[in-house]
């Protein structure tokens, strides 16, 4: 045993599903479903997303996900004193069964998501069960802890990915059968995405999902730091309890195939001009005078061949590729596999920022991580910092990486499209 009391793993274990009773809003006390929900915490620009989502609805999500307040304990208390008051008050409901929660996502381009949404065993790194591709901040994750400490409550669930065969051919079908029935809630969000939710209590289908999952391992899409937070949580707490599990939706990406996008990087304390003139000798750097796609499609064009990015934020694009050898075997560790040290992230990271730039990348203070292209672009330009632009990774390299146990530089990728947050959380103490 460990010093939780938790049995060290012994023997290889599968991933294990475990119904629970879903908190969901009570559309008739909240204006809209849409207006009460949001993307995941970090995928949320601050501060102009914050606010705009926070004057949706006075219940959105983002209250309690992202609370605003001088401190960081206010902040967490905050959240948990919103939650009890929007328990008592009938704005969040908890179902009257345990249950999965099958969950559709469609957009209008054609792009159908479908998983479950369940309470998750959260396995030790050394059973191989569910496997994480990025490294973690610490504050974060130390953050994240923090708030779901003060509400005992799964906030928002992380993405899982793995891989459908014949041995889940019941929990494809019993998927697919329940998107043929009335939904729980139906809603369209305002990125165009439309939501459905269902909920799946039956022993029988329940007890064959769980048989089958325990086959497959996962790989993390989208929720690393939470996922991280679950384990700190796990330790910290007797076993058995809830806090042994984890709020997750699984995805069958050989049924529904993930979109594979960069996460940017906005440099706060450097110009453009700095970082452009600190690459002389070091990277080839050209000039585009091309609006935002196209630039973006010569970085993919760049990307091909090797390492490249895309800098912004002084009104025009520079596309910065073609790296020093000699560069990169001095600064990149050798002691990771290729695949890992030729990725753009682990080059940016190492190179770029650590030697050429000398930016510390675990404060927010000098860097943002920002998902959405025109949001890096447009902030960089405003605060005069630099927007360093990235092409996104494969999932096949990804997968790749972390099953030989080897992690990417944080923030290396984003996979989606993501659940919103707000259609179903999880109480701990329910």
């Amino acid at each position: 045993m460990n010093s939780a009391g938790h049995p060290e793993a012994t023997a290889r274990r599968g991933l294990e599903l475990t119904p629970f009773r879903g908190l969901r809003y009570d559309p008739d006390r909240v204006g809209s479903l849409a207006a009460v929900t949001s993307p995941p915490y970090d995928v949320v620009v601050r501060p102009d997303g914050l606010l705009h989502l926070e004057s949706a609805d006075p219940h959105n999500i983002v209250r309690l996900i992202l609370p605003q307040a001088a401190t960081p304990e206010a902040r967490n208390e905050q959240a948990a004193h919103t939650l009890r008051r929007w328990l008592a008050e009938g704005v969040l409901t908890t179902d009257p069964e345990p249950g999965l929660y099958v969950y559709e996502q469609r957009d209008g381009d054609g792009l159908l998501q479908r998983g479950l949404i369940g309470a998750l065993r959260v396995s030790e790194p050394a059973e191989q069960v569910v496997l994480p591709h990025e490294d973690v901040m610490p504050h974060v994750v130390a953050d994240r802890a923090a708030l779901m400490r003060a509400t005992w409550a799964n906030l928002e669930p992380l993405l899982l990915t793995y891989r459908g065969d014949d041995s889940t051919e019941a929990t494809t079908a019993l998927v697919e059968r329940t998107c043929e029935q009335p939904p729980l809630l139906s809603t369209t969000t305002e990125d165009g995405f439309h939501h459905r939710l269902w909920s799946v209590t039956d022993p029988g289908a329940l007890a064959r999902v769980r048989a089958e999952l325990a086959r497959h391992q996962a790989l993390i899409a989208d929720g690393h730091h939470r996922w991280a937070t679950y384990r700190t949580l796990r330790a910290e707490h007797p076993s058995p309890g809830p806090w042994d599990h984890g709020l997750v939706l699984l995805v069958d990406t050989v049924r529904y195939p993930l979109r594979v996008r960069a996460i940017h990087r906005l440099l706060h304390d450097l110009p453009v001009k700095d970082a452009v003139a600190a690459l002389e000798g070091r990277f080839r750097v050209r000039r585009l005078d091309t609006p935002l796609t196209q630039s973006m499609n010569a970085l993919a064009e760049a990307a091909g061949a090797g390492n490249a990015f895309l800098l912004a934020g002084d009104g025009a694009f520079h596309l910065v590729d073609r790296p020093d050898p000699g560069l990169l075997s001095r600064t990149v560790p050798a002691d990771r596999p290729e695949a890992w040290r030729t990725l753009d992230a682990t080059v940016l990271h190492a190179t770029l920022l650590a030697h050429v730039w000398h930016v510390p990348d675990d404060s927010a203070a000098h860097i943002s991580y920002i998902h959405d292209t025109r949001a890096t672009v447009s902030k960089a330009e405003r605060d005069g910092s630099t927007a360093v632009l990235m092409h996104p990774v494969r999932e096949e390299v990804v997968r790749e990486l972390a099953q030989q146990g080897v992690t990417m530089p944080r923030k290396s990728t984003s996979f989606g499209p993501k659940p919103a947050s707000g259609l179903v959380l999880r109480a701990l103490d329910v």
